[in-house]
């Protein structure tokens, strides 16, 4: 467990350090409900997104469902789609931690999750929407990669 926790640490101040600009994002802040499903199990739980500068943002999940907990952070880069106003695509990757609740051999798995997708933010209301293709590759516990993970978020947008 202290081998993983120096890593995730490492990506959190990254994020955390990125020099705050204006942002180019519909948004700085959201909050709201992630729903991750695909092969495996379907999960959901709450999220936040935080545009640092430019194009750059941060994004942290924790995700629950059957038997599982996920937590997750990503760093995501944000371009607008031209002449499509409020929708932007984005291209993002992020550590994630699994807890595997399986009775007496309970796991936790670290995985990498690489994510693209189109968020949406509705101009006339301070809600946005995202879906992505988000595949699981899983580093420990029998390493696997399952690209057929998706989500979709609905924010409330704070500012």
């Amino acid at each position: 467990m202290k081998k993983l926790f120096l890593p995730i640490l490492a990506a959190a101040l990254f994020t955390i350090g990125v020099e705050k600009t204006q942002a180019q994002a519909p948004y700085k802040t959201a909050i709201g409900l992630a729903f991750d499903m695909g092969t495996g199990p379907t999960l959901w739980g709450p999220q936040i997104k935080h545009a640092f500068n430019g194009n750059n943002a941060g994004n942290a999940q924790v995700l629950f469902g059957d038997n599982h907990t996920v937590i997750g952070v990503d760093y995501s880069y944000n371009r607008p789609v031209p002449n499509a106003q409020g929708l932007n695509w984005f291209v993002g990757i992020g550590p994630q931690l699994a807890f595997v609740d399986q009775g007496p051999k309970d796991k936790t798995y670290f995985a990498i999750r690489p994510a693209a997708g189109l968020e949406y933010k509705i101009s006339t209301l301070p809600l946005g929407v995202h879906f992505d293709w988000k595949p699981w590759w899983n580093l420990t516990n029998d390493s696997n990669f399952k690209g057929g993970r998706f989500s979709l978020g609905l924010k409330y947008v704070l500012n």
